[in-house]
């Protein structure tokens, strides 16, 4: 069976070379391995099944359609203003707020392309009135994004949660102090950047500024506190504090700020039912496919060799590092993830790792890909917004990385960076 998925699996590669949906290459796949294994074919759609008969799968879509709701709703104008006259006056002041900023918004969306989307356009247009390069302000607007999938609510820890079988309550309480290091060590980066570049200070606006603002944007600040708040006090359950939210969301935009209509409605759910399609059928042949893999027992001959070969937990983490920053350079986050539990989960594992602490290293390592050429789709999406051409951008990603990377070190080595709060709130 080994022997047959290895052969498979050469023919996924070679679908995806020629073209073909990535979705559909590894439901071709799986077909392929029950046909060719001598196995009935309706065992593929049975699997396919199983894997989206899950309660907490319900909490992607909504995710999804808060995330919608929110950009829709105009609410990062009120969350970038309020960031701006918090930090705002220091020496790249608009950069920081540009971070902090993301740090919010990654509080209430968990998607890179969401956060880059929708604080991209004030952000990069603000950093270039005070004078930044449009390549610059495009980068830190892009690097900043990549907290968004790491500050709970995150889409790629649910997906995780659900594949790997690991609780997506502490999946998201692990982000929180990972999350939160990003943003440091980008404004540390900004405040290199600016002394070196010159970046002027802007005047303070006062306190009262700062209340104006916190005022105007409470609302949409308690986004995240609703979410969190009510999953970790156990009044919700992660799926249902993903409904909540978006019921949340739809009451800033409709009855408190008034910047969502009834015709919005329509467009709000087509995109996001797009967009559930895309995560729904990647699970659902993932959940084929890893079925194949399980029963050819490929993990199983797998786990030993990498155990063996590697012998310690820290080398195998560095290996799954280099492996992944790789593989999400040319594949989407959410398929990475999909088709490499099944082989890299019962490694780490074997070796004690926390599948806490493995799941966030994993989710870190594949959100990077979405900053860094050829597929970078993060980069896509601010070069549009900031102006500039994609290869521009890609060389002016590149120093902004170097941080991300030491946060990313620094998880790898510290365990408790991850699992402190998990275990503290929910041992």
């Amino acid at each position: 069976m080994t022997t047959l998925i290895v052969e498979i699996g050469a023919a996924w590669l070679v679908a995806i070379l020629a073209g073909l949906p990535l979705y559909a290459s590894m439901g071709l796949a799986a077909f392929a391995f029950v046909h060719f294994g001598g196995l009935n074919n309706s065992i593929v759609p049975q699997k396919m099944a199983q894997a989206i008969n899950s309660f907490p799968l319900i909490a992607a879509p909504l995710f999804i359609l808060m995330g919608n709701i929110l950009g829709a709703a105009k609410l990062t104008d009120r969350i970038v203003a309020f960031a701006s006259a918090c930090i705002g006056w220091v020496r790249g002041g608009y950069a920081h707020a540009s971070i902090l900023a993301s740090m919010i918004f990654a509080g209430m969306v968990g998607s890179a392309v969401a956060d880059a989307a929708g604080t991209g356009a004030i952000e990069i247009r603000a950093m270039r009135r005070a004078g930044y390069r449009a390549e610059t302000a495009a980068a830190i607007n892009a690097a900043a994004a990549t907290i968004g999938p790491i500050i709970p609510p995150s889409l790629p820890m649910v997906i995780y949660g659900i594949t790997a079988d690991a609780s997506i309550g502490r999946l998201f309480l692990a982000g929180v102090i990972p999350g939160i290091m990003m943003g440091i060590a980008l404004m540390i980066m900004v405040a290199i950047v600016a002394r070196r570049q010159g970046f002027e200070r802007d005047v303070f606006g006062g306190w009262r500024n700062i209340w104006v603002t916190f005022r105007d944007g409470f609302p949409a600040l308690m986004a995240p506190v609703l979410l969190l708040g009510g999953m970790f006090s156990g009044l919700f359950t992660p799926t249902e504090a993903a409904a909540a939210a978006t019921l949340y969301a739809l009451f800033l935009g409709f009855a408190v700020y008034r910047t969502l209509k009834i015709a919005d409605l329509p467009d709000l759910l087509i995109d996001s039912a797009e967009t559930t399609g895309l995560v729904t059928v990647l699970v659902m042949v993932a959940g084929s496919l890893g079925w194949c893999m399980s029963i050819s027992r490929l993990p199983q001959t797998l786990t030993p060799l990498l155990v063996g070969t590697i012998g310690s937990p820290l080398l195998f983490l560095f290996a799954v590092n280099l492996i992944l920053l790789i593989v999400g350079c040319f594949m989407e986050a959410l398929a990475a993830i999909l088709l490499l539990i099944p082989i890299l989960v019962p490694a780490a594992m074997t070796f004690g790792i926390d599948p806490t602490q493995f799941g966030l290293i994993m989710i870190f390592n594949l959100i990077l890909g979405t900053i860094h050429p050829p597929v970078g789709v993060v980069l896509f999406v601010t070069s549009r917004i900031a102006g500039i051409s994609y290869e521009a951008m890609s060389r002016a990603i590149l120093p902004w990385l170097i941080p991300l990377l030491a946060v990313l070190l620094l998880i790898t080595i510290f365990p408790p960076l991850t699992t402190f709060l998990p275990n503290l709130l929910m041992p």
